[in-house]
């Protein structure tokens, strides 16, 4: 099972969430795609799944705190209790054997990143 993971600001656009897929490899192959529970209904989200043609998983604050990522922002790390929601998010979702194939990216204009993982599913 292949996901994406998407961390993004509230205002984040579907360009911005796009391009920050297509630079974590794109929507091949991809069985759904995730992010926080509090964002999972974001229009720009749901347009980019409806595209992609898969569904988006809601992962909650507390799954996504303790999953280790490679990659670490303090500001998230305060927030979310791990230091990329795009990573740990695909983790959580990919399954217990998850492992990222494509760490996080950022989106030219900062407001969206994106990771995949590959895993044995939920």
């Amino acid at each position: 099972m292949k996901v994406a993971g998407l961390g993004f600001k509230r205002d984040v656009t579907l360009a911005s969430l796009r391009e920050a897929l297509l630079a974590a490899g794109g929507a091949e192959g991809l069985a759904a795609m995730a992010t926080v529970s509090d964002k999972a209904d974001t229009e720009a989200l749901k347009q980019l799944a409806r595209e992609c043609g898969v569904p988006i998983r809601a992962v909650p604050v507390a799954t996504l705190a303790g999953i280790d990522t490679p990659t670490q922002s303090k500001l998230v790390a305060e927030k979310f209790g791990t230091g990329s929601v795009a990573e740990a998010a695909a983790l959580a979702v990919a399954g217990p054997r998850a492992r990222l194939i494509a760490a996080r990216v950022v989106s030219q204009d900062r407001s969206a990143t994106a990771a995949i993982a590959e895993g044995d599913g939920p």
